[in-house]
């Protein structure tokens, strides 16, 4: 009888079909995956669980909403082709990085809301582009550390939030383009105000605080005790290592045969492709690639092996009967 995980491979591809002509109906009338208002070239995909970015967005789109979905990366031409967009909205999503130049079409873009995921940490230069933009949220994301210059192109930006990271210093010179920032919320992160690389922010900020709000909220350490406008020199004597310093594991470390064990187990599959033609469904509850393979290749094998058996078993009848 057909396995359970053979049954879903079979129904996947029976489906793909079915999800082609859904996909089509994107931002149309009869139920498509998004719902969009052409008199304001507005989409809105949020809330429906994706895990991939729809193909079909209208090109003519300005407004587009991706909030409160289950995004986990993005593909690099996500947005290609939408040069109109104006608002760009991620947040609540389960983004953990972003992909060099996803953003690079995005030409006209105003208000980009990355806030509620899970960003570590920044490429370089993957906000170059975006030589419009007066709104950038950041806030409630897991940010360990800022590239160099990563604000530089940004000379509109009125508003940056990055509350609630794990942000520690900022490279020198990184609000120094900034001209026309008027908010900027800084508060909740663990600030090191032992380290002289947190001099540069306590001047900035003193330096602009009577044009800048939220900036002097900014606290040292998890248990934010001391603003970092009121540091001395002395509090802040110590060279410390950067975040974006890489220690070398030894080549003497060895791993245990238990987590050897349980990383053959925890490979993590790419779902790109498998995304594709799953539409926008939640892929969890299916099987993977690798799964459905060694399921039909399972079957097949039993299958063959039923096969060759009952071959033989006639070949010994036929020899028996023979003598």
């Amino acid at each position: 009888m057909m396995g359970p995980v053979l049954a879903a491979c079979l129904l996947i591809i029976l489906s793909t079909a079915w999800i082609s002509q859904a996909n089509e109906a994107l931002c149309k009338k009869d139920g498509g995956v998004c719902s969009c208002n052409n008199n304001k070239n507005s989409v809105d995909c949020s809330s429906k669980r994706l895990t991939a970015i729809p193909i079909n967005i209208p090109t003519d789109t300005e407004n587009l909403k991706l909030n409160y979905n289950k995004l986990r990366e993005l593909e690099p031409t996500a947005f290609h082709g939408l040069k109109e967009l104006t608002y760009l909205d991620l947040n609540y999503n389960e983004l953990q990085t972003l992909p060099e130049g996803v953003f690079d079409q995005l030409v006209e873009l105003d208000e980009l809301y990355l806030q509620y995921n899970d960003l570590k940490s920044l490429p370089s230069g993957i906000f170059d582009k975006l030589t419009k933009l007066t709104d950038l949220r950041l806030f409630n994301n897991k940010l360990q550390s800022l590239p160099e210059g990563v604000f530089d192109k940004l000379t509109q930006l009125k508003t940056l939030q990055m509350t609630s990271n794990q942000l520690r210093s900022v490279p020198e010179g990184a609000f120094d383009s900034l001209s026309n920032l008027n908010l900027l919320y800084l508060r909740s992160n663990p600030w090191d105000c032992s380290c002289k690389d947190i001099l540069y922010l306590r001047d900035w900020i003193d330096d602009n605080k009577d044009k800048v709000t939220g900036a002097q909220d900014a606290a040292c350490g998890d248990q934010q005790s001391k603003a970092v406008l009121d540091i001395t020199e002395k509090d802040a004597a110590s060279d410390c290592v950067s975040p974006n310093t890489t220690t070398a594991i030894p080549t003497s470390t060895t791993t245990p045969a238990s987590v050897i064990y349980d990383d053959i187990h925890e490979i993590k599959v790419p779902q790109e492709n498998f995304q594709k033609f799953l539409g926008y469904q939640e892929p969890d509850h299916l099987p993977t690639q690798p799964q459905c393979l060694m399921s039909i290749s399972g079957y097949l094998g039993l299958m063959m092996s039923l096969m060759l058996t009952s071959a033989a078993i006639l070949y010994v009848f036929h020899f028996l009967k023979k003598a």
